[in-house]
């Protein structure tokens, strides 16, 4: 740890940065032949930057214009308002060297201030979660998760919202909600921090697609352990209307391993995507157990080509009719041999001087110490 503190003050060495230019290319799900591990680093726990506490990193992108990345942190502007930071990384096809903060940029809403914490205004504090870079716009997109507490003391509903903001943190507009995705006090909707965990824009910026973590109420039981019936939902929107044209269901796999003790909290569900083409995508499945220190990250090469259109579907187990998007398992972090904390974020880097495209992976490590901020560097094989 004290060996990276020294290499993130120290100044830019020149031609550390891997990348032959501000190139980033796509990739399709044709094109994805496997993923070669090349380095991994960790960001000290708690690091302070520009007066704030860096975790929580919850989602990645790549600005190939300025080299740039752009990560959010899910703080629910506890320790510090609601943010995202950019940064540089350094990494060839044969190391990972450095991660180097760059600056932090608040997130504001439409009246320009700072989102609240729940202790000042508990139905006006976000829940960020994902964010992406809109080139063709200049702007990024970010989503949050909202807030569904109902308890004996209290009911709060604050609803999941995709928001368009300028690179300086700025309000631009958000998103249509789809209805079937509000929060409400009755066991209907979205589940309580299963909801817009990830999301990616097609080729061009045409379409958004944003990815529900958890299974709605209507839509079924969340995963189990040996259960294959529960389906989430994946969320395509119209970039020019900022409306939903499209849903489709995606089956979570089983819950990787059982909790101790045995009613202990467990989960599975979609971490983030990253859109490949109009109809291809990869999505992260984490499962967590109460008493497995390591989260279960497996990546899929995801399709919607022949799934079936679930916009005006309010639930999936009334209505069963319908084809799910198809999947095959592309990565099992766990083939890694090492600790694998809550990976939450992917992008596509740079093309790395081999010619491949680079892919990179962030875990939020939830501002805790017993977690870790990761980042993993892949290559994609062709």
């Amino acid at each position: 740890m004290k060996n990276l503190w020294l290499f993130l003050a120290a100044p830019l060495i020149t031609g550390v940065m891997s990348c032959s230019g501000p190139r980033k290319s796509t990739a399709t799900t044709a094109a994805i032949k496997q993923l070669r591990f090349i380095g991994q680093q960790v960001i000290p726990h708690n690091m302070p930057f520009n007066g704030t506490v860096t975790g929580g990193l919850s989602g990645i992108d790549y600005d190939a214009a300025k080299q740039q990345y752009y990560m959010i942190c899910d703080d629910r502007s506890e320790h510090n308002p609601a943010r995202f930071y950019t940064a540089k990384l350094f990494f060839s096809d044969k190391s990972f060297d450095s991660v180097q903060f760059t600056q932090v940029t608040t997130l504001l809403q439409a009246n320009g201030n700072a989102y609240p914490g729940n202790k000042v205004n508990a139905a006006l504090t976000p829940d960020p979660e994902a964010m992406r870079y809109n080139a063709g716009r200049n702007c990024l997109v970010w989503s949050s998760e909202g807030e569904r507490i109902v308890n004996s003391r209290d009911t709060i509903l604050t609803n999941p919202g995709i928001y368009e903001i300028t690179p300086d943190g700025h309000y631009i507009d958000s998103f249509a909600l789809p209805p079937q995705f509000r929060m409400q006090a009755s066991e209907n909707g979205p589940r309580r921090n299963g909801v817009f965990e990830g999301l990616g824009f097609t080729p061009g910026y045409r379409y958004t697609f944003v990815s529900l973590e958890e299974p709605r109420y209507e839509d079924g039981p969340r995963a189990g352990l040996r259960d294959t019936t529960a389906y989430t939902r994946l969320i395509k929107f119209d970039n020019n209307t900022r409306r939903a044209v499209a849903q489709y269901a995606y089956k979570l796999e089983p819950i990787a391993f059982p909790s101790t003790p045995a009613g202990a909290f467990k989960v599975n569900g979609i971490s983030d995507i990253l859109v490949l083409s109009d109809h291809q995508l990869l999505s992260i499945e984490r499962s967590f157990s109460t008493g497995v220190k390591d989260c279960t990250i497996k990546v899929f090469l995801t399709d919607t080509k022949d799934a079936t259109n679930i916009n005006d579907i309010n639930s999936l187990q009334t209505d069963t009719r319908f084809r799910p998007v198809t999947k095959s398992l592309l990565f099992n972090f766990a083939s890694l041999g090492k600790y694998i904390d809550n990976i939450e974020g992917v992008t596509f880097g740079p093309v790395l001087p081999n010619g491949h495209q680079s892919l990179i992976f962030v875990a939020d490590n939830n501002f805790s110490p017993a977690e870790e901020s990761q980042f993993f560097l892949f290559e994609v094989i062709p």
